[in-house]
């Protein structure tokens, strides 16, 4: 048996999330491979094929996978819904997020309106078996602008738009300091999924086992508004507060303030803090569209016939007190790159929220290290790094016995969802996948 794992880890081939690479104006890579990875401990062979490219502003990213059971049939989660053709193309895009135009049309692993306390690192795509079609767009005219987020093309889902002015920037004060570029913005988010508001329902046997609703609060809709104070601006320093209210409406409501650090050490050193006092009122749950609102929207348990919905934590929500929230970002060129943030509320003790990443390769190094890690409503210390239905996790371990060849081994713990008779997803269960990889990834210039 060791024998034949030893020989399954040389010869698997198996390409690097595009995600995990940066690549540059004309610029783009190519990687792809075939391989084994095992699926909650079942081996299904693969292929993958993950091209990215990047023409001035433009940029498109494709992954294609295919994976086959030991009897050669092809895993149906990859391939049972439209969605699942159309997300071939992994992402199109134009500009960067903060660049003056930006659009993105595909996957959104990290989607965020102002400052995040509607809306924050939505993630559209918690799973590879359900991969959804959405877009962002944000347009910034410097005098007012916007920022837009649709979750899923497919059907119905979440609607996000934020606009905002800067008030300021038409009178004779555009140029004074400190109030010069004063922000305002209002922000209205929705969420048109038919299970945003389910409380309670069944499995009707009589209709060929489909999940029918009891109780449902119908759509679930967020407005709010920001202020944004750019205290300082240098070379070498950005210095912002902010001030977010935010209503969800027929609950409850909470505000925050925060403050934002920038430290550009010249492209050697570069550090980004956030830190905010958040109040929270009765039946209210801050950046309620977070990264894992996808898995926590709704869920139908089928061992006890209940309903697990976010609406619920919502309705049940009472004193939970006041809390704090900090995100740090440190960026070493050439050699690694953290980033991490933390929410605790002061009198709820399920409430924390965690989110790690981390990229350690060493500019020419032979080796490398990347991770990433989401975790919410955390108990204790004991429950930070417990995997669980309340858990993301991406590990990878590898080493480059060639320029453009990667060996390596991944761990992922993520989820794939659970349908009723007529298809439909009535949930996420976690799923663990083991990969031994060995990507080739070719870098292309297209800049002569």
């Amino acid at each position: 048996m060791k024998k034949i794992l030893l020989i399954l880890f040389i010869v698997a081939a198996f390409p690097l999330s595009a995600q995990y690479y940066q690549i540059q104006q004309d610029e783009g890579l190519i990687g792809g491979g075939l391989g084994v990875t095992w699926i909650d401990g079942q081996p299904h062979y693969a292929m993958r094929f993950f091209p990215e490219f990047a023409f001035n502003n433009f940029g498109i990213g494709l992954d294609l996978k295919l994976e086959y059971d030991s009897n050669g049939k092809i895993r149906t989660e990859n391939f049972n819904t439209t969605s699942d053709y159309l997300s071939i193309i992994r992402y199109l895009r134009y500009g960067q997020k903060n660049d003056p135009v930006y659009v993105r049309l595909g996957a959104l692993d990290y989607a965020t309106l102002g400052h995040g306390s509607i809306m924050y690192m939505y993630n559209n795509s918690p799973g590879f078996d359900n991969r959804k079609i959405g877009m962002e767009l944000d347009i910034d005219f410097n005098y007012f602008g916007f920022e837009s987020v649709y979750g899923n093309f497919g059907e119905a889902g979440l609607l996000g738009l934020r606009g905002y002015i800067r008030p300021l920037k038409v009178t004779e004060l555009q140029n004074t300091p400190i109030i010069g570029n004063l922000e305002v913005g209002a922000s209205v988010v929705t969420d048109f999924h038919g299970n945003a508001g389910v409380l309670s329902g069944f499995i009707n046997d009589a209709k060929n086992g489909e999940f029918e609703a009891l109780t449902d609060a119908g759509t679930i809709s967020i407005i709010g508004f920001d202020l944004g104070l750019p205290i300082l601006r240098t070379r070498l320093v950005d210095f912002d507060l902010y001030y977010d209210y935010a209503k969800i409406i027929d609950y409850g409501s909470g505000s925050a303030l925060g403050a934002i650090f920038k430290f550009k050490g010249f492209g050697v050193v570069d550090v980004w803090t956030k830190f905010e006092r958040r109040w929270n009122g009765d039946q209210y749950i801050p950046a309620y569209f977070n990264s894992m609102y996808e898995i926590e929207r709704f869920k139908f348990d089928r061992k006890d016939n209940a309903v697990r919905s976010k609406i619920q934590q919502l309705e049940s929500m009472e004193s939970v007190g006041d809390g704090f929230y900090g995100e740090l970002l440190l960026r070493l060129v050439g050699t690694f790159n953290i980033i991490g943030s933390y929410q605790r509320l002061d009198d709820h003790p399920d409430s924390g929220i965690l989110h790690l990443s981390a990229d350690i390769t060493p500019e020419g190094s032979t080796y490398l290290a990347r991770a990433g890690y989401d975790k919410i409503n955390i108990r204790d210390e004991k429950d930070l790094f417990k995997l669980d239905d309340r858990s993301y996790l991406f590990v990878e371990f590898g080493y480059k016995p060639m320029s453009y060849v990667i060996v390596s081994m991944v761990y992922n713990w993520t989820f794939t969802p659970e349908r009723d008779a007529d298809d439909m997803v009535i949930g996420y269960k976690p799923q663990k996948k083991i990969e031994p990889r060995v990507s080739f990834v070719y870098p292309l210039n297209f800049g002569g």
